[in-house]
């Protein structure tokens, strides 16, 4: 919360911000999935970072560790109520993964987040989406031309994608540590990390 607070006081976050939910693997430099899947292991595992990411400054506001592979949509009420601590975020955005009614209402109406842009996971689903936001949704992302607002507010949720690259380049692939708890353990000190060297280029 300390580096978040800092991040709004020093103009990192600007104002109306908005936020991108999204998770990335990290692989054990001791296992990796290609060796295990090499090796025969069905279940291949691997360290599951979700964050909730700053579009405009790629600033971490939110992280949850878990063990992957695993379903993205728990992660979203932890990652986006940890983000909104110190931070008032004008919208959030985040993939068909994370597609819920309950979603669109915890940030809407429990934080108070003017918009939540998610697209309607259509798998298993036809027909009447269900729900006011997710009807919102369904509406939103009807075919729209190139340029238009709609594609223009969605394709932010790329930045997240663009924060994850720079974070591995930046401190690697992969992770050192060996059990699921000290790996979890890294992956909060890589979350602060970046966000302490963002910080730090702010002078």
């Amino acid at each position: 919360m300390g580096a978040a607070t800092s991040a709004v006081d020093r103009g990192l976050i600007g104002g109306k911000p908005t936020v991108a939910v999204d998770g990335t693997g990290l692989e054990s430099r001791h296992t990796s999935r290609y060796f295990a899947r090499r090796s025969g292991a069905e279940h291949a595992t691997w360290t599951k970072l979700t964050v909730a990411c700053d579009t405009r400054s790629h600033f971490l506001a939110g992280a949850t560790v878990v063990t992957g592979p695993s379903n993205d949509s728990p992660q979203f009420r932890p990652v986006l109520a940890q983000a909104s601590l110190a931070i008032e975020w004008d919208r959030v955005l985040a993939d068909a993964a994370f597609d819920s009614e309950a979603h669109h209402t915890y940030a809407r109406d429990t934080l108070g987040i003017r918009s939540s842009v998610i697209p309607i996971n259509t798998r298993g689903h036809a027909g009447d989406p269900g729900g006011k936001y997710r009807r919102q949704m369904a509406r939103r992302f009807v075919p729209k031309p190139d340029g238009s607002r709609a594609r223009r507010v969605f394709g932010q949720r790329w930045q997240v994608e663009s924060a994850f690259s720079r974070h591995k380049r930046r401190l690697g692939r992969a992770l050192g540590a060996k059990s699921d708890a000290t790996r979890a353990n890294e992956c909060r000190l890589r979350v602060l990390t970046h966000n302490l060297m963002l910080l730090a280029a702010t002078g």
